[in-house]
């Protein structure tokens, strides 16, 4: 992690408010979604796309033009190597076909994006959600722990449009889920990304 920074403008549209997580190691920038549940927070994260090349940090909205401004560099233990950098990140107002909210409810994740969705790429194969658990050791990190893949029983589009619903009758809460979409815009445009997130209570 290189730090995270609140989204404080405008020109960031379905952004604003939002957290974004830098990735020193890799030199990417995720979106955070969370939510609360029963008195307990919960979310996830899904990463823009764009790759820097060097390790990322410090990021700062700049009040005169809105824009996120992040310092670049590397040291050790990254995969963006360049040697530094100051980068801007600028919110032209395109369409960016990410996510914005994740709810986690009784048998279903409900998923929405920035813009409308094709109904006819909204299919459970377009779909595939799969959650593991992990142990808490004196070791740095851990494998993967009964792994599996969430049986997708129905996928549907909520009425805005914008909302991939996602019937799964084995939910439960999780440390650990990923979600991976290869949907279509209305326009016929891909819309492919993964979502990692935590599941701690389920919604009504």
């Amino acid at each position: 992690s290189g730090g995270q920074v609140w989204v404080k403008s405008d020109k960031w549209g379905p952004f604003n408010g939002h957290m974004l997580h830098t990735s020193y190691g890799a030199g990417l920038l995720f979106n955070c979604f969370s939510e609360e549940v029963d008195g307990v927070i919960q979310g996830g994260a899904v990463r823009f796309p764009v790759n820097f090349d060097s390790g990322v940090m410090r990021g700062r909205f700049r009040p005169q033009d809105g824009q996120l401004y992040l310092c670049g560099m590397f040291a050790w233990a990254g995969s963006a190597t360049y040697p530094g950098g100051l980068y801007r990140l600028r919110a032209t107002g395109q369409k960016m076909h990410l996510p914005v909210e994740l709810h986690a409810k009784s048998g279903r994740m409900e998923l929405t994006f920035t813009e409308s969705l094709s109904p006819d790429s909204v299919t459970p194969e377009n779909i595939h959600v799969k959650v593991w658990d992990l142990k808490r050791t004196a070791n740095y990190g851990s494998q993967h722990f009964n792994e599996r893949e969430l049986r997708i029983e129905t996928t549907s589009l909520g009425n805005d449009g914008k909302t991939l619903v996602i019937s799964l009758p084995d939910l439960a809460p999780t440390w650990c889920m990923e979600i991976r979409y290869t949907l279509q815009t209305k326009e016929g445009k891909p819309v492919e990304g993964v979502l990692h997130n935590t599941v701690y209570a389920l919604a009504d």
